[in-house]
């Protein structure tokens, strides 16, 4: 039901690609955290359930786990999931923290953290390792995806009602929606109408499940595969952008530079080489 492939590892850390194939007649079993995990979704989603509280997670968002702590994934919403999960010992975290600037405790306070722009180039990069096998890279994408978590949780707060299981049922169908359909014009009348509610209620609804509206988690997954395929193939820059579902390439450059910081063309120059 899971495969657990371990990719790369070192002193006080470990990443592996973890396939979940469980459906929605499956019964979740508990598991514990052997050490820290950070775990970034690359597909699918999932319930999440641990003692920081219960969360959707959907391509984007990072899970965030406790030594000790014991939790849940379910799937009732929908089939399968994967995950990059990186685990870190107390002692690595230990050293991340006092290294991070604003970093005042060590240890998670809340299950996940939502998509986040500022960890998109790294997200995109560490499945692109994934991808091309290059388990070098993974050391130092560890450790920045470490710093990453860390910083992020310290300032982050979940506020207001949490969205019911129909509403999460809702979201994570129409998750599944655009993965299958990305490079095709999705608009929210017609995920609001395929989720049976109100374009309002199902874009409140979305941004608080997903951390982002609808818009945003279709443009970030279309850039997200077109940074993949521009890290692991030599296919022209004009047909990845085409392909992803943009309909001109200026368009395609502008959103590509602001959402990875940098041209699609210096993005794929720094393959061989970047850290």
């Amino acid at each position: 039901m899971t495969r657990d492939k371990e990719i790369a590892s070192g002193q006080g850390w470990q990443v592996s690609d973890v396939v979940c194939t469980a459906g929605a007649g499956d019964s979740p079993f508990e598991e514990e955290h052997r050490g820290f995990c950070v775990a970034a979704v690359t597909e699918g989603t999932f319930r999440y359930r641990t003692r920081e509280g219960t969360a959707m997670l959907a391509p984007g968002a990072i899970l965030l786990g406790n030594p000790g702590t014991c939790y849940e994934c379910g799937h009732e919403h929908g089939a399968g999931d994967r995950c990059l999960s990186f685990h870190f010992s107390p002692a690595y975290m230990e050293r991340v923290v006092a290294d991070v600037p604003g970093a005042r405790r060590l240890g998670f306070t809340g299950p996940r953290l939502p998509p986040l722009p500022a960890l998109a180039p790294l997200l995109a990069e560490a499945e692109a390792a994934r991808e091309t096998g290059d388990t070098d890279a993974f050391e130092e994408i560890g450790l920045r995806i470490a710093a990453a978590a860390v910083t992020a949780s310290s300032d982050a707060a979940d506020a207001g009602r949490a969205p019911g299981r129909r509403d999460q049922k809702r979201v994570a169908e129409a998750v599944r929606l655009i993965e299958l359909d990305a490079g095709r014009p999705l608009s929210l009348a017609d995920l609001a109408s395929s989720a049976a509610t109100s374009p309002y209620h199902f874009l409140r609804t979305f941004r608080q499940v997903a951390g982002m509206t609808p818009y945003q988690f279709l443009l970030r997954t279309r850039l997200h595969r077109a940074a993949v395929r521009l890290r692991t193939s030599d296919t022209a820059i004009s047909t990845i952008a085409f392909d992803a579902g943009f309909n001109d390439l200026s368009t395609f450059n502008r959103r590509f530079r602001r959402e990875m910081g940098e041209a699609p063309g210096a993005y794929r120059a720094g393959r061989t080489g970047r850290r």
